[in-house]
């Protein structure tokens, strides 16, 4: 590892103003969807409260202070990495929006989304083993190989690492424990023993960043380890809350008895 500072890129007023008017862009179309749907989905005041509270988190890792720090010193990357690709995703997905999208299109719109939804394609990308691979196991591609010294050098591959955190966070929480509807989501019991996996795998990368094992970053070794505890403990407490969006959004299957019509004597009446 070399013991120079992170490279930054850009950090003007314009690259300050595109973040903020997509954030913004995302609340106004959330609260358009909301304010149109036919039926109002029971709790939305509260999932409009936790979708803002997304777009808030968003704004806060994608602005200054935090996004200048996260150029110019590994920490502040890890600080915006988690509160982009954990603490935000989770906020969203309790805003429940595919939800919200359902109740606000037309009738012939949503039934194209639900079959969308019901899709092979989207069978598989829903998998708790894909969400975990393309969130989870992403960080080792990048921490592990030359990828996050190569992102911080071109502003686009850059960007596309904040895009790829952002929607892998919202399909890991979607998958486990997002209210909207998912295709063939397995049980409580399976979602959590792929969180714990999750939990594992978090802790097992901030282990060997702090140690400097296998870690091809170039940053000074003080950043190194103030990165590895922020992802260790910060991503405890962000998986925490997941694990609590679990039980809070768990509804237990209804058993509903078969429905049997009482047996009926019928005396034929003798033919005459």
């Amino acid at each position: 590892m070399h013991g120079h500072p992170v490279d930054g890129h850009g950090g003007g007023s314009w690259a300050a103003l595109v973040p903020a008017a997509v954030v913004l862009l995302l609340a106004v179309v959330y609260l358009g969807l909301a304010h149109r749907a036919d039926r109002p989905a029971r709790g939305q005041r509260w999932r409009t409260a936790s979708f803002l509270t997304g777009c808030v988190l968003l704004a806060v890792a994608l602005l200054p202070p935090i996004a200048p720090f996260a150029h110019e010193d590994f920490r502040g990357h890890m600080l915006q990495h988690l509160l982009i690709g954990m603490y935000a995703p989770l906020a969203l997905v309790l805003g429940a929006p595919i939800t919200v999208l359902l109740r606000a299109l037309p009738a012939h719109r949503a039934r194209r989304l639900t079959r969308l939804l019901r899709s092979r394609a989207m069978g598989l990308l829903a998998n708790p083993i894909t969400a975990l691979c393309l969130s989870t196991g992403s960080l080792g591609v990048l921490y592990f190989t030359p990828l996050y010294d190569a992102a911080t050098g071109h502003p686009t591959l850059h960007l596309l690492l904040h895009v790829h955190f952002l929607l892998s966070g919202c399909l890991f929480a979607w998958v486990i424990a997002g209210p909207d509807p998912a295709p063939a989501r397995p049980t409580v019991p399976v979602r959590l023993t792929v969180l714990g996996v999750a939990i594992a795998a978090h802790a097992i990368i901030a282990q060997l960043m702090y140690g400097g094992f296998f870690i091809d970053v170039h940053a000074p070794i003080a950043q190194l380890r103030g990165g590895a505890e922020i992802m260790y403990y910060g991503g405890d407490i962000a998986e925490l809350l997941l694990a609590a969006a679990l039980v809070a959004t768990w509804r237990p299957a209804r058993r509903t008895a078969t429905f049997r019509p009482p047996s009926q004597h019928v005396t034929d009446a003798p033919a005459r």
